[in-house]
């Protein structure tokens, strides 16, 4: 028992240490083999400054927060592929990223006589499967989740420093375009700016966090390529267009809003790992519903 309490307090230390998590001692101990849902939530939420939040899309779609857990899946999207292979797994918990029922809050009203949402909740009870949005917590982190894990995926760990600026060894952007491609794993990416362009310091925002926000981003740190998940075309990509009309060296890439976060979602598989060792979780990746042809 001393030795299991040596390495959870070691464990712990290491991680405090990282800024990713606040002390654990105040919540459960890892040692702890039955979990419900709700406990893990709150095992979660506890690491976060200020947490629970008065208002939060972070909120139980399905399920109860008594249920105990069997096993996790992390994801993006808790699409039915999703689901099933959490069935298939035998794990009656999954933490999404993003919205199960189409939109940002989860407001299921206007779906009641869906047939596509019909048969997704019918999955999801039948299964007794809780899924619960880890979206507004796991941004909150002394250092982002997502964009932690983000940089992980994209081996930029040593030129991370806690905020959204990253300073690489000199490249072009079309050598950018290619290392994100092939660290993401996705088959296109859009762009703006000059493929041959030097490039060195970078602003990477995952998601969608509105065309003001990048904006505003790139005017106070002057970055040579912003990278992001999204932006919708008249606001940050017209914005870069016209900068390089008038000459600046300015460079935009669009990943797409799945691939740029799924890396959080395996954030938050390790996270379970590290702080509730003995749980099986699962990292699956829900993929794009978009194609390219």
């Amino acid at each position: 028992m001393k030795s299991n309490r040596r390495n959870f307090i070691k464990k712990s230390s290491l991680l405090i240490g990282t800024g990713l998590i606040g002390n654990p001692f105040s919540v459960y101990p890892s040692s702890l083999k039955n979990y419900t849902v709700g406990e893990i939530i709150d095992i979660f939420i506890a690491q976060v400054a200020n947490a629970p939040f008065p208002k939060t899309v972070d909120t139980l779609k399905t399920g109860s927060k008594e249920q105990q857990v069997t096993g996790i899946v992390t994801t993006m999207f808790a699409t039915v592929t999703v689901i099933r292979k959490a069935i298939e797994l035998k794990a009656n918990f999954i933490i999404a990223h993003e919205p199960t029922f189409y939109n940002h809050l989860d407001e299921t009203e206007w779906l009641e006589n869906d047939p596509v949402y019909q048969f997704k909740r019918k999955l999801l009870d039948e299964h007794g499967i809780a899924v619960w949005r880890n979206h507004d917590y796991v941004h909150s982190l002394k250092i982002d989740g997502v964009q932690a894990g983000v940089v992980k995926e994209l081996g930029w760990e040593s030129y991370y420093k806690q905020n959204a600026v990253l300073n690489l060894p000199e490249t072009t952007l079309g050598d950018l375009i290619t290392h994100i491609k092939t660290k993401m794993n996705v088959p296109a990416l859009r762009y703006v700016g000059d493929l041959s362009q030097r490039a060195s310091k970078l602003l990477l925002i995952p998601g969608a966090a509105g065309g003001r926000r990048q904006i505003e981003m790139m005017q106070k740190e002057k970055p040579d390529v912003l990278i992001c998940g999204e932006s919708p075309e008249w606001e940050t990509p017209e914005y870069v267009r016209n900068a390089n009309e008038m000459g600046e060296k300015l460079a935009l890439i669009v990943i797409g809003h799945s691939a740029s976060e799924e890396g959080g979602s395996e954030f938050m598989a390790e996270w379970i790992k590290e702080n509730l060792p003995e749980m099986p979780v699962y990292h699956v990746p829900s993929g794009n519903s978009l194609s390219v042809k």
